[in-house]
């Protein structure tokens, strides 16, 4: 029997996605977890699986098309299977056929509407348009190769290698502007102005954002923690293992946090305001925050408190990498009961981070310091680390948290039980 692939909806807030390619055509075999698409959400841009093994019978959207959440997108099947029936639809193969014959090519089947162009009637990709935003380069001066002229990915692609072929002309040269080697190189110009806008990613930021700083009374509780033996062993584990898979001081916060999560379903839990419940989830699944130039995403590693750190640091490790080069899967960035902010590696001794709705709480982490310290009434050099935790009062108070801080800080400060 026919199976039906869905826009998947990922995230409670999700209502609709562009997809963005094909990756298997129609008639080309399929096997279950083969990549069939990639759409673009206002999270990430997300590779969607094949749920069963068989043949792609029809796509039911064209690229470029924004999709509802749960509307059919493909048909899976065996060759010569018919195409079954949606509410609501006719059956595709008659309702396709007609319009293949009215419509002597792939562009003149295309609909006229606004999406996938930008003023002044160019089109392109949600791709297209995020990497030459990215690049900098204005995308009008992009030839398309898709229908109707539509500028894709590899258009963009193809336009950055030719320029970086063409020689610099003498006369392209600014004149040099001699800094001190501290300072970095200014980007901006002094009276030009610049409007930029918003990507959907940072879009999505801000109205969730703003949703969860009007509606989550936000409290913040901050503990220091003493993370001189952790540094220690993690140094001393990480001679033990191969390049590319060494343990980051983030591997040890995340396995520290979910085991002390335990003892705190009320931190581990969300809110559902329309039927005025606390949901306190069964699994511990901790949303690790990851900065790309489009925006802040949150990757999800699930079952946390059951893995053990080295498990922790390759799964992380690994969709990390999927984030930053645009392949995230549904399941990546689906189900955090708990989420990190870590801003350590920047130098930032503490800041207190906004909730990710519809979540309690999220931890906030600076950077390890060096400090004077008192310990056995004399004066010392420790490492220090600040650890803010932000929690919906709805939810939880101020005892609770320091509580959890507390439990956490001692796993911290004896990370042998990390590795138990």
């Amino acid at each position: 029997m026919a199976e039906i692939v869905i826009m998947p909806k990922l995230g409670f807030d999700m209502a609709e996605g562009t997809l963005v390619r094909w990756v298997i055509s129609e008639g080309e075999e399929v096997k279950k977890g083969a990549v069939l698409a990639e759409i673009e959400t206002d999270k990430a841009t997300v590779e969607v699986e094949a749920n069963t093994s068989g043949t792609l019978l029809r796509h039911l959207v064209e690229q470029g098309s924004v999709v509802p959440v749960n509307t059919p997108i493909a048909v899976i099947g065996q060759p010569g299977e018919e195409i079954p029936r949606f509410d609501g639809q006719e059956d595709s193969a008659s309702q396709l056929a007609p319009e293949r014959k009215e419509a002597p090519s792939t562009e003149a089947s295309l609909p006229e509407t606004h999406e996938g162009t930008l003023p002044g009637g160019v089109r392109a990709t949600p791709l297209a348009r995020r990497l030459a935003q990215e690049s900098g380069i204005d995308i009008r001066n992009i030839p398309g190769s898709g229908p109707l002229g539509r500028i894709r990915k590899e258009d963009v692609e193809a336009y950055l290698e030719e320029q970086a072929r063409k020689p610099v002309e003498a006369t392209s040269l600014p004149t040099p502007t001699i800094l001190p080697v501290s300072l970095p190189v200014p980007t901006i110009t002094p009276g030009e102005e610049k409007r930029i806008p918003l990507t959907k990613l940072r879009a999505i930021i801000g109205k969730r954002m703003t949703q969860s700083t009007q509606t989550a009374p936000h409290f913040f509780v901050t503990h220091e923690v003493d993370v001189a033996g952790l540094l220690e062993l993690r140094q001393e584990v990480n001679q033990l293992l191969p390049d590319g898979e060494k343990i980051s001081v983030n591997d040890f916060i995340v396995r520290a946090t979910a085991l002390a999560l335990r003892a705190f379903p009320n931190l581990n839990a969300s809110i559902d305001e329309e039927k005025g419940e606390i949901i306190q989830h069964g699994a511990i699944n901790i949303g690790v925050a990851v900065a790309l130039e489009s925006g802040l995403i949150t990757v999800v590693c699930k079952n946390a408190d059951q893995k053990s750190v080295r498990i922790i640091a390759q799964e992380v490790r690994a969709l990390v990498n999927r984030a930053r080069e645009g392949k995230v899967r549904p399941e990546d960035i689906e189900g955090s009961t708990f989420s990190i902010s870590n801003l350590g590696m920047f130098d930032v001794v503490q800041f207190s981070a906004i909730i990710n709705p519809p979540e309690a709480a999220i931890l906030a982490v600076g950077s390890a310091r060096q400090l004077p310290v008192v310990k056995d009434d004399a004066l010392q050099v420790g490492w220090r680390m600040n650890l803010t935790i932000s929690v919906d009062h709805r939810i939880s108070d101020g005892a609770e948290a320091a509580q959890f801080l507390q439990q956490l800080a001692r796993y911290l400060e004896n990370p042998l039980q990390l590795l138990i």
